[in-house]
This record gives C-alpha cells, sequence and structure tokens, in this order.
C-alpha cells in the first residue's frame, strides 16, 4: 500500500510542475509554422512576443517582415527587413537582403529590389562564385520582366547566362542548362513584348538546349515555358494545357492558369486556382508576383 501511495504522491507531484516558458527561439519557430499554414496574425503575434523578450533577435524580425509581406503590409514589412539587414550575422546578410529585395518585387518596385540585388550580385562575383552571381542577375531579371521592363530584363538576363560562363570546368550539360535558361528569357521577353513569332524560336531553342543539359529535373520548367509564351500570345486553351502539366505547387503558373481561365470565359475555374496561389505562403518570386495579384482578383 506504502508503494502505491509513493508512487501516486509522485505522479501528483509531477503533474503539478510547470513546463519551462518558450524561449524567444522557439517562439519564432512556432510562428514559422503558423506562417506557412496562412495563420500570418496568429504568427506576428509570436514574433512580438519574441521580440519583447529578445529585442535584436535577428531571426524574429527577418520572419515578421516575411508574414507581412505575405499578407500585404509591404510598409512595415521592409520596417522588419531593415533591422534584419543591420543585425543579420555575417553568414546570414544574403538571406536579409534577398529578403528585402522580394518585398519591393510584391510591389513590383524593381529599381528598389534592384539595389539590394546588386549587393548579392557583387558579393557572390568578388567570393568567385560565378554560379551564384549568375543565379541572382537571373533573380533580378525576372524581376524586372515581371514589372514591366524588358529592357532591364534582357539586359540582367544576359549578365547571368554571361556570368555562369565564367565558371571554370562548367560540364557540357550545365552550359546547355544555362543556354536553356537564357533561351527561356529571350522566349519570355518576346513573348512580353507581342513578338509571338520569335518567341517561338526561342521556346523551339529552349527545348533543344534542355534535351542536351540531360537533366531530368529542370523538365518541369519546359511546361511553364511554353504555357507563359501561349498566354501573352493570346493561346488561353493552349497556355491552360501546357500550364497543367507544370509544377503545380508554383504560384506563378497557378496564377497564369488562374488568368487563362479567366480570359477564356470560366470564372469559376479561375477563382479556384487563384485561392490556390493564396495557399502557398513562400516569400520568394513568383509569390511576389502572383500573390499581390490573386489578393487584388478575389477581393473584388
Amino acid at each position: 500500500m506504502l508503494g502505491k501511495f509513493l508512487i501516486l504522491f509522485l505522479a501528483c507531484a509531477a503533474c503539478t510542475q510547470q513546463a519551462p516558458a518558450p524561449s524567444a527561439s522557439d517562439l519564432v519557430k512556432q510562428g514559422e509554422k503558423l506562417n506557412s499554414e496562412g495563420k500570418q496574425d496568429e504568427a506576428l503575434g509570436l514574433y512580438r512576443q519574441a521580440l519583447e523578450m529578445s529585442p535584436n533577435l535577428y531571426e524574429a524580425h527577418l520572419d515578421s517582415g516575411i508574414a507581412l509581406d505575405l499578407k500585404g503590409n509591404y510598409t512595415e514589412a521592409r520596417e522588419q527587413f531593415s533591422k534584419a539587414i543591420e543585425l543579420a550575422p555575417p553568414e546570414s546578410k544574403q538571406q536579409a537582403l534577398r529578403a528585402m529585395a522580394m518585398s519591393y518585387a510584391f510591389e513590383k518596385n524593381a529599381a528598389a529590389a534592384a539595389k539590394y540585388e546588386q549587393q548579392l550580385f557583387d558579393g557572390r562575383l568578388s567570393a568567385n562564385d560565378f554560379i551564384g552571381a549568375g543565379e541572382i542577375a537571373n533573380e533580378l531579371a525576372r524581376i524586372y520582366l515581371e514589372s514591366g521592363n524588358t529592357t532591364n530584363a534582357y539586359k540582367w538576363y544576359q549578365s547571368g547566362y554571361q556570368t555562369a560562363q565564367k565558371k571554370a570546368g562548367l560540364t557540357e550539360e550545365d552550359e546547355n542548362l544555362w543556354l536553356f535558361r537564357w533561351e527561356s528569357a529571350q522566349a519570355r521577353i518576346a513573348a512580353r513584348a507581342g513578338n509571338a513569332n520569335e518567341a517561338l524560336k526561342h521556346v523551339a531553342a529552349a527545348r533543344l538546349a534542355l534535351d542536351k543539359a540531360k537533366n531530368p529535373d529542370q523538365e518541369r520548367f519546359f511546361p511553364y515555358l511554353a504555357g507563359y509564351v501561349a498566354f501573352y500570345g493570346g493561346e488561353y486553351q493552349t497556355a491552360i494545357s501546357s500550364l497543367e502539366k507544370a509544377d503545380q505547387r508554383d504560384p506563378m503558373v497557378l496564377v497564369l492558369l488562374a488568368e487563362s481561365y479567366e480570359k477564356s470565359g470560366d470564372e469559376s475555374k479561375a477563382m479556384d486556382y487563384y485561392h490556390k496561389v493564396l495557399a502557398v505562403n513562400s516569400h520568394n518570386p513568383t509569390s511576389a508576383f502572383a500573390r499581390p495579384l490573386a489578393r487584388m482578383k478575389l477581393s473584388m
């Protein structure tokens, strides 16, 4: 009996002990999970708690900016990103700069985004990271393109392609991968400029380069390219057919499908895809281009 009583006593004592309070870092991690689920307000509440405990916590400022961008509160987001850039440890500085660039991309303010992307590009060049620098050049080019500036888009896509070629020992497959990206870029620029025949020539060249690249992971980008060119060429059913074969987790694919259905007169299907865009809670170029349009369409 005494043994049973002791066990019950210890069990009750354990029940009365409170779990340790979460740390600021714990709150940030919980907030990141909520943000990924689309619960930005709840995430921001946890980030605020974290900052009350640790005002100079870099991750809390960065994640607050991300959540605010996803809500459409861009000015507030950039206040948080400015603080994150100030507080970022050296290994996180590029992450903070890129987040700020994305914030401006959400508003299609390519000139402002370029100030931060240029720093990233220069930093990678100085480290002889030619592939990384080429990727940043392409990212800035895409921001310019989706902001309607085809001239600067061409300039930066060309820079991305040429910069990547500086990498010593680039394999033939990788050379063709970068050629695929360059031809894809030219196709999309021509499509946006209304030059349908030129766009299709670059699509064909992109297909040839992708075949030579022998990179199955890149295949998912070709239906997006074909759908993009078809959409801006006014071939909406063709666009739908191609885009439905593309990555259905990509907000840019989803928003082009939404627009294609809308242009085809299927309003219900279009709204379904706009909702799908908002279900993706990523902070990257494709979300920056797609999310504001989806939010606007769904609020009309």
